[in-house]
């Protein structure tokens, strides 16, 4: 099989934190931050603007941003934003590219943001129309099925969703998996009708490994089309606001699979798997990763003595 190029998109300073009762101070995450873009990582998720009541992990957010965007100013650096103050506070922090998030579940939007799905689509509206050179991209979370509401096993919601987001002048959809509901045909079917509804927009896809698919439904967009694929570094993470979203699909893992495969991800593997067994080292948090907890990687095995 011939070489492809995948987009990985870690997302681990953003969705891997967010969760973490003690606080990282934000030397430490810049840290990380740049032994990710040393390993490869070209796109990456950094923090989120966000009421630090609500966050208290990513107070620091104006400050990392800062420092990064400093030092990288040609790579794909965006932030998470939930309403217009924080796409504001992004923009005069530097950022160019924000993603603000709404829930196909009406009751997760309500949880996790605190308002109903025309308030928030007005919330965008104002993003777009008030900042038209900032790039807002839509995280549509709960994509696959919700906590409070179960599985989405309809497409046709998420196509009417998709439609007030694009008649604003949304061209990125991140589809989300919130809660690891997603399996791989769910994946594809998914992303095949949202690239036949809206040819000209941008797919991507964050997928949780709570019931161990991460890496399958991960694939599975992969081989329906997607653009982009979200993941953290040691699969660090999960929504706060979410009941049981235990886990993201681990990039190391990814990398792992991908390059196996003959794809191409761009980011050293070797590289990325020390990243990561240093940070479950060091922090504490919920890890879904396998690869941070082998010992040795095929090549290393390979190189080595077989002994039975």
């Amino acid at each position: 099989m011939m070489n492809r190029q995948v987009e990985i998109i870690e997302v681990g300073p953003r969705d891997g934190f967010q969760n973490l009762k003690e606080y990282i101070p934000a030397a430490e995450k810049i840290r990380i931050i740049e032994e990710l873009i040393g390993a490869g990582v070209r796109h990456m998720q950094i923090t989120s603007f966000v009421s630090p009541a609500a966050i208290p992990q990513l107070r620091d957010g104006r400050e990392v941003a800062a420092a990064v965007l400093e030092k990288h100013p040609d790579l794909d650096l965006f932030a998470l934003v939930p309403n217009f103050r924080g796409a504001q506070n992004a923009w005069e922090t530097g950022l160019r590219k924000v993603t603000n998030v709404i829930s196909l579940s009406s009751a997760h939007n309500m949880a996790n943001i605190r308002r109903t799905h025309d308030q928030s689509f007005a919330e965008l509206e104002k993003i777009t129309a008030a900042l038209p050179e900032l790039n807002a991209c839509l995280d549509i979370a709960t994509a696959f099925g919700c906590p409070f509401q179960g599985k989405q096993r309809e497409v046709e919601p998420l196509l009417a969703f998709e439609r007030r987001a694009y008649d604003l002048g949304v061209r990125t959809f991140n589809l989300c998996d919130t809660v690891g509901m997603a399996d791989p045909r769910q994946v594809r079917e998914f992303i095949t009708a949202t690239r036949e509804t809206f040819p000209d927009v941008r797919i991507e896809i964050h997928i949780h490994d709570t019931r161990g698919l991460g890496v399958a439904c991960t694939l599975a967009g992969i081989e329906a089309g997607a653009d982009g694929v979200q993941s953290t570094l040691g699969g660090l993470g999960g929504c706060p606001f979410a009941p049981g979203a235990s886990g993201n699909t681990s990039t190391e893992d990814l990398v792992f699979m991908l390059e196996e495969m003959g794809y191409d991800t761009g980011i050293d593997f070797r590289k990325i798997l020390s990243a990561a067994k240093r940070e479950f080292k060091c922090i504490d948090g919920n890890y879904s990763g396998a690869n941070i907890r082998v010992a040795n990687t095929i090549d290393e095995l390979a190189e080595a003595p077989c002994i039975h």
